[in-house]
């Protein structure tokens, strides 16, 4: 009760949620409560509540749109923080798009369409947030956020420190960044992207999405691509030749359009996926020799 005093002395008291399911906030749509859910509208707000945060020895997670997270059916014990008010704002100038980490890459590429602007077209189907998306350099369609970050405003919750990175600075991997390690917070990007025909990155970002639409699972709840991809295979193909096109525990199944994703056919459980996941990687390996690296990250208890 201390700490929800606290709290209500940095927010208003109708953006501390307490318990909030998080199955309504993960594409999996499973997972269990929260012990708080807050929603912070700038950066003022932010480093306060990770103040009070660290006084109380609350843990705590920045969430997205949780399109690539799987909580557990037990919830996590502690404050789940999501970045809404300003980290939402977009705003296009010239050849530069300047916006908030709580903003969604589609509406991104949006932004980019609606200015003309080329070489974000990848990203206009990832349902994610910018966050996100800088997090683990997401990518679709052979482009990725490392081709087209400028900058990036970042968060040290060890001093509260902002300072402003270049994008060559953020140690873009495949699906990886500094932030993966680092504990900070990204905040703000920049996104230098080139001048371009409007119908024809109109006409691009429509042939992306009928494509998805053929070979994605997009019916059924799931986190995309459940796996990384391994040097030099495919991660559908080597669950397809181990047998396991199809494969279930529970309501969490192998899509038999895609085998690359894990769906929740209606009521699986996060213990049911995780469960299917391990199952997969364990006879993936037993077939090929190829060990898969989950993409999807996990959150709070599971048992």
């Amino acid at each position: 009760m201390i700490l929800i005093r606290e709290l209500e002395n940095i927010l208003p008291v109708e953006r501390i949620l307490v318990g909030e399911l998080l199955a309504d906030h993960c594409s999996f749509r499973t997972g269990g409560p929260a012990s708080y859910y807050l929603q912070v509208e700038n950066t003022g707000e932010l480093t306060d509540v990770l103040r009070c945060l660290a006084a109380a020895e609350c843990p705590y997670f920045i969430i997205g749109r949780g399109s690539n997270l799987l909580v557990g059916d037990r919830g996590y014990r502690g404050a789940v923080i999501s970045l809404t008010g300003r980290f939402l704002e977009i705003n296009a100038a010239g050849n530069l798009i300047e916006a908030g980490a709580g903003a969604t890459l589609a509406a991104l590429a949006k932004t980019a369409l609606d200015a003309g602007l080329k070489g974000l077209e990848f990203a206009s189907g990832i349902p994610g947030s910018l966050g996100g998306a800088l997090v683990m350099n997401a990518g679709a369609y052979g482009g990725e956020m490392k081709q087209v970050v400028e900058s990036v405003t970042l968060l040290d919750p060890s001093d509260m420190s902002v300072r402003i990175i270049p994008g060559d600075g953020m140690s873009f991997g495949y699906r990886t960044s500094r932030l993966k390690t680092s504990g900070e917070i990204a905040l703000f990007a920049g996104i230098r992207l080139l001048p371009g025909d409007r119908e024809e990155i109109g006409a691009l970002m429509k042939d992306l999405a009928e494509r998805r639409r053929e070979k994605q699972p997009l019916n059924y709840p799931s986190a995309g691509s459940t796996f990384k991809r391994p040097e030099g295979y495919f991660a559908g193909k080597l669950i397809e030749e181990a047998g396991l096109k199809g494969f279930r525990v529970g309501d969490a199944q192998v899509s038999e359009k895609h085998c690359g994703f894990v769906i929740n056919r209606g009521r699986a459980t996060s213990g049911e996926i995780l469960q299917l996941i391990e199952e997969v990687q364990r006879r993936v390996y037993e077939h090929s020799g190829v060990m898969l690296e989950r993409e999807v990250i996990c959150l709070g208890r599971f048992d």
